[in-house]
């Protein structure tokens, strides 16, 4: 009897220690699938707040900071900056030098454009970045198009000239800092001279008379340039009000807003440049052979229309070391256009 119960208690035992397993078997999916659950509605309420940090402007002209999940701009520090893009512009003489292999994609609108949006959807094969020998010194560039028809240039008091807008993100230019800001150009008449007051500075070459000026910055990270998928810059323009650029990384957001009075941009912006190029003053940015980076541009005309995918029309006269591919554009809810560069 004794031989029997003990079998029926291991026979019963065994049971039991099997349907465990069986039990915790089945049960590791659901564990994995909670996460991943988790990680998506992490990730798409990180994405709703990069939206809403794009689409927010700050209240008010100045500097400002947020982190993740706050939607609330708060006042930051604002700082100078030394920085001086080097503008290839298309002027009457119908010559244009423009980024990446000698040109690059430019966004077309039909309506006036009120704001845009760049980003890296897929970055494969990137693992270094320099610019004259230092690591991960770049600037991301979103660039209005080059327009003669802005009620500034009466403004400062100039018969005709040519305003162009840059939103820009620079990862280490002054002193190593990474700083976020829009700078200003126009060009005016060569014997011209640039506003006495505001902050101009002349830039004059033989194919142009150029004065340019910085708005605040503020202060951002440095971000290495293997991490640029997780980088968006944004440049929101509103006539009669303020134009503002926005950089998020990750968890966190930074905005520079400034009068839109100082260009008129609202009036004229109608084709966006985005890239991500040499730190300024005409360089390079140097990608180690293998990268490829894939550049989408949202555009927002107020239309659903699909934007133009305009060839070699680029503003900057900074550059990369990537050969564009073809470039798509599509309509919709948030029209784009996008293409992949890669060496």
């Amino acid at each position: 009897m004794q031989s029997k119960n003990a079998f029926g208690i291991r026979r019963i035992a065994k049971i039991v220690s099997v349907a465990g397993l069986l039990g915790a078997a089945s049960f590791l999916p659901v564990a994995a699938s909670t996460a991943d659950i988790a990680a998506d509605a992490q990730a798409q309420a990180l994405k709703t707040w990069h939206q809403t940090m794009r689409q927010m402007a700050p209240p008010m002209e100045g500097c400002f900071h947020a982190s993740f999940p706050s939607v609330i701009w708060e006042k930051a520090t604002c700082e100078a900056t030394s920085y001086r893009s080097n503008p290839h512009v298309k002027l009457k003489n119908g010559m244009a030098e423009t980024v990446g292999n000698g040109d690059d994609y430019a966004a077309t609108t039909t309506n006036l454009t009120s704001s845009a949006t760049g980003s890296f959807p897929v970055v494969t094969g990137v693992t270094s970045e320099t610019d004259g020998g230092t690591a991960n010194s770049y600037t991301l560039q979103l660039n209005t198009n080059l327009s003669s028809s802005s009620p500034a240039c009466a403004s400062y008091g100039y018969s005709s000239c040519q305003v162009w807008q840059q939103f820009i993100y620079s990862s280490s230019y002054v002193g190593g800092v990474a700083q976020v800001f829009m700078q200003d150009w126009m060009f005016i008449p060569s014997r011209s001279r640039c506003p006495r007051s505001g902050g101009w500075t002349s830039y004059k070459t033989s194919s142009y008379n150029g004065c340019y000026k910085n708005s605040t910055a503020v202060n951002s990270v440095t971000v290495p340039a293997s991490q640029l998928g997780n980088l968006k810059l944004a440049g929101s323009v509103v006539a009669n009000g303020n134009d503002t650029v926005t950089f998020t990384n990750g968890t966190e957001a930074y905005a520079v807003s400034q009068p839109d009075s100082t260009l008129g941009a609202a009036h004229v912006w109608n084709q966006s440049e985005f890239n991500i190029v040499g730190n300024g003053g005409g360089s390079a940015a140097t990608f180690n052979s293998g990268s490829s980076v894939t550049v989408n541009l949202q555009v927002n005309d107020n239309s659903t229309s699909a934007p133009g995918c305009a060839a070699n029309d680029g503003t900057t006269g900074e550059t990369n070391n990537l050969n564009l591919g073809s470039c798509s554009a599509v309509g919709g809810s948030s029209p784009y256009i996008q293409f992949t560069e890669s060496n």
